[in-house]
């Protein structure tokens, strides 16, 4: 395994891009380990065109929404989205940046990228305990032309607060009614089983090390570090693998101009070529911000992250959002991110 792109660069990204030369007008936020990859792409880019820095904390999502609420940094970013009514009472404006992809990642000799296939209800059933080995009847009846091994299955979770964590047991409480009543939906959930793990990092360097295991992450972590994942049958009962064109395709149908503060959830979405763990990321700031220089700046860097950085996060197997909803977003912040009266940024 050579989790050195992400695992490594994970720790350094602070030092590189923000707190190592630390200025004034560096960027500081904190919050999702979803969209790190994609975040540090950007933020390398926009330090050597502009010159500032960015200091973000990939600390996952809970982390995230605490520090934006205690005012530790200038914006919080999360891939369980706030709703509406969170929102109005912290004062805060949500909007998302990217859309990505869960995917099951698993540790088990002789299994190539995408040869298993999983469908929800065995994915839930591994996830509780209820299937203990991987020739378990129900994965060899998934996998009719795989010889899977008599060895035991070991789950690993997130240990942290996660929006991750979040995508994941929202899909899973959608395909499966035990486990939507004994565990839910959640960012932090008491997990039936498994060995806890911080951040899509520490997800991917446990389940790279441990053979036997299942995890999961975005899936940009996976297909970076070359790690072996489940196809998934989805809601229209075809089997699809996790790919840009798929998350697109979940994604298809969403309405976001008519959606309060951006809340959308894209898991279990209808649609052949849908993949079923389908998230949007988010970013999170105050409407009435206490350093709107700061603020300010934040914007700049996620103006031109829309404008310019549409690329960098297809090469990290991200989906840019479509321009009408970068449009609204920019409207939004004219809107609704002020000081004395007037839009903190002035959105090209």
């Amino acid at each position: 395994m050579k989790l050195k792109n992400f695992a490594l660069a994970a720790g350094l990204f602070a030092a590189t891009i923000g707190l190592g030369s630390a200025q004034a007008a560096d960027i500081s936020g904190a919050g999702a380990t979803f969209p790190y990859p994609v975040y540090a792409k950007w933020a390398d880019s926009y330090k050597k065109e502009t010159g500032i820095g960015m200091n973000y904390q990939s600390i996952g999502s809970g982390g995230g929404i605490k520090q934006i609420k205690a005012k530790t940094v200038t914006f919080g970013a999360s891939d369980a989205p706030l709703k509406p009514e969170e929102l109005e009472k912290a004062g805060l404006v949500q909007f998302p940046t990217v859309i990505g992809g869960v995917v099951p990642i698993i540790n088990v000799p002789g299994l190539k990228p995408g040869e298993l296939v999983l469908d929800g209800q065995t994915l839930a059933d591994i996830f509780q305990g209820k299937i203990g080995k991987w020739n378990d009847e129900a994965i060899q009846k998934l996998n009719p032309s795989l010889t899977l091994p008599d060895m035991a299955i070991a789950v690993v979770r997130r240990s942290d607060g996660s929006g991750t964590s979040f995508v994941f047991t929202t899909y899973l409480s959608q395909v499966s009614k035990a486990w939507a009543d004994e565990v839910g939906a959640a960012s932090a959930v008491e997990w039936p089983v498994g060995l806890g793990a911080k951040g899509n990092e520490g997800v991917a360097a446990n389940v790279g090390q441990t053979q036997g295991s299942i995890g999961y992450v975005e899936y940009a972590f996976a297909a970076q570090n070359g790690m072996s994942y489940a196809k998934l049958v989805n809601k229209d009962g075809q089997t699809v693998g996790p790919d840009a064109a798929n998350f697109a395709a979940a994604a298809a149908n969403v309405d976001w101009a008519n959606a309060p503060g951006y809340y959308v959830l894209l898991t279990n979405e209808p649609g052949a070529t849908s993949w079923p763990i389908t998230a949007a990321t988010f970013i999170l700031m105050y409407k009435q911000p206490d350093d709107a220089a700061a603020v300010a700046e934040a914007l700049k860097f996620f103006n031109w992250a829309y404008d310019k950085g549409d690329a960098m996060a297809e090469e990290l197997h991200y989906i840019p959002l479509p321009d009408s909803v970068v449009a609204n977003i920019k409207a939004t912040w004219a809107k609704e991110i002020l000081a004395d009266g007037k839009p903190v940024f002035a959105a090209n």
